[in-house]
């Protein structure tokens, strides 16, 4: 029976790239998205996905709520099958210089970014762990790496990725769950994408390797760390992003 992976965040760019990759791997993806999705986003989703060939179930909550987080996993492990692989891939910007920072786009951001992987985490830890076997991502940012003026609320979640990784590892180590995370420069999604030229250039100019990263270059790596043979490597991130910034 194929492993259940569920991808948060599942149905925009990198999350998209991600399902197809585990499903690739021989995993049953399952997509969640945001609760306030318009219905025909997710249908039409799910229409391209099937044109590809590719039946992925779309579940929506709200990852900043407890409550909600449960709900869904309750219903996919119980539709679907029990969760062995998650992927916290959701994740929002609310960009500001500090002194102009509010707290309500600090509190949004905190709340998606950082809350959403307890959240989730909580849900089908102690699964993984009575059944020996389980892997955890979770999407940082080279960000969370090396700061960006701006982004102190998205730099600051990114980072604190790092630390719960090696707690978490530290306290399953022995039980067949591996925790790492995922660091992505900058990715070439229809979000980054629809910046303005110019800027887009100046952008693509910082990175050594001369280009955006693919989805699919972070959804290889997901695959990676998920895979069956990758128990030996908890509590780590590994870095994607063309050169741009070394630890």
């Amino acid at each position: 029976m194929s492993k259940v992976a569920v991808v948060t965040g599942g149905i925009g760019g990198l999350g998209t790239a991600m399902c197809k990759a585990l499903i690739e791997q021989g995993r049953r993806a399952v997509a969640v998205d945001y609760n306030g999705l318009k219905p025909e986003a997710v249908e039409k989703w799910q229409a391209d996905r099937k044109a590809e060939g590719l039946d992925i179930p779309v579940y929506l909550a709200d990852v900043t709520d407890f409550g909600s987080c449960a709900e869904v996993c309750k219903k996919i492990e119980a539709e679907v099958g029990p969760i062995e692989i998650l992927v916290n891939n959701a994740g929002i910007t609310r960009d500001a210089m500090f002194h102009k920072m509010t707290p309500e786009q600090w509190d949004a951001v905190i709340k998606t970014n950082l809350y959403s992987i307890f959240n989730m985490t909580k849900q089908v830890y102690e699964g993984m762990v009575a059944r020996g076997w389980g892997r955890i991502i979770n999407i940082s940012s080279v960000n969370g790496i090396k700061g960006q003026a701006g982004q102190s609320n998205y730099s600051a979640t990114k980072a604190a990725i790092y630390g719960f990784n090696k707690s978490l590892a530290a306290e399953c180590a022995k039980k067949g769950v591996t925790v790492n995370s995922i660091s992505p420069g900058y990715i070439g999604t229809e979000m980054v994408r629809a910046i303005r030229e110019d800027v887009l250039q100046k952008i693509v100019a910082t990175v050594p390797i001369g280009r955006l990263g693919e989805p699919s270059e972070i959804a290889r790596t997901v695959a990676f760390l998920s895979a069956d043979d990758a128990g030996l490597i908890t509590g780590e991130d590994i870095t994607v992003n063309g050169g741009l910034y070394y630890r």
